[in-house]
């Protein structure tokens, strides 16, 4: 099992070449950023994890720009966001961006797409919350036309592009229907999310890693009548805290990869913390 980690990289904590170095000198597979644009203050969206919403939130590092710092550092360690909310970026400038990081890293990027939980700060990016996800499906759409091989056209609900010359294109080659980078999708169980991923990605990004035994049939049945090949299905956790027993109990469902959290602290603090998740690599 290949063991990743995520944390809320900040203007206070680790910087990103001195983690993505002490990753790979470690033997981690993969670094995973998130990303939060701002933070507006008169919040009405309730935190998801419950009380107040932790100050690391309105601190993060834009992702692309750390983790394009993580790949220079670096020739092995996976790169991959988590995740990236794809509603609030126009997609021709984050085609652009996830094909040049995947290409200067030698196809080392792991695009994982979320559709976000603060209702303001998406409206500040005049997303409309109730047709969010039909607006990331579209720009997926729209990204994987500029990352073709030859010049493809999108004419979509939300946007369009002209059959355009676009490159780099991503180191990564197609799978099946996915073309780019690796592509996971994060968010709670649900036919639409699942149908979602058989549609467009190459697996699944569940916070926590709760209720798999009950998810991963259903997933894997809209995998298959998707058409999708079933031994190409990647499901990883996400923003564990792990134990041997959870970790046995993921690889007994198949699952190759597991993102472990770090504590968005200062590099002594996160040497530590790395240093006792090393037991499970």
């Amino acid at each position: 099992m290949r063991i990743a980690v995520t944390i809320f990289l900040t203007d206070e904590t680790i910087t990103p070449t001195a983690l993505a170095r002490e990753l790979e000198q470690r033997g981690y597979a993969g670094l995973y950023l998130p990303e939060h644009t701002h933070i507006p203050v008169e919040r009405a969206t309730p935190y998801p994890a419950g009380g107040d919403l932790p100050p690391e939130y309105g601190r993060t590092l834009d992702p692309f720009v750390a983790l394009g710092q993580a790949a220079a550092v670096t020739e092995r360690l996976g790169l991959g966001t988590g995740v990236t909310l794809v509603a609030q970026h126009d997609p021709i400038g984050l085609a652009k961006q996830v094909a040049t990081l995947d290409h200067l890293s030698g196809g080392r990027f792991t695009l994982g797409l979320g559709f976000g939980w603060n209702v303001e700060e998406a409206a500040d990016h005049g997303v409309r919350w109730r047709t969010r996800r039909e607006l990331v499906r579209d720009r997926m759409a729209l990204m994987r036309a500029l990352w073709s091989e030859e010049p493809v056209a999108h004419d979509g609900e939300f946007a369009s592009v002209r059959a355009s010359s676009a490159h780099p294109k991503p180191a990564q080659k197609p799978r099946g229907p996915v073309v780019g980078p690796r592509t996971l999708v994060g968010g709670a169980a649900g036919p639409t999310l699942f149908a979602h991923i058989g549609e467009y990605a190459d697996g699944w990004l569940p916070i926590g890693g709760r209720g798999l035994s009950e998810s991963l049939p259903v997933l894997r049945a809209a995998w298959a009548d998707a058409g999708r090949d079933p031994a190409a299905l990647q499901v990883v956790p996400y923003a564990v805290l792990p134990t041997p027993g959870k970790l046995a109990h993921y690889a007994t469902l198949g699952i190759e990869e597991v993102v472990l959290q770090l504590p968005p602290a200062g590099e002594t603090e996160v040497l530590r913390v790395l240093d006792a998740y090393a037991a499970f690599l």
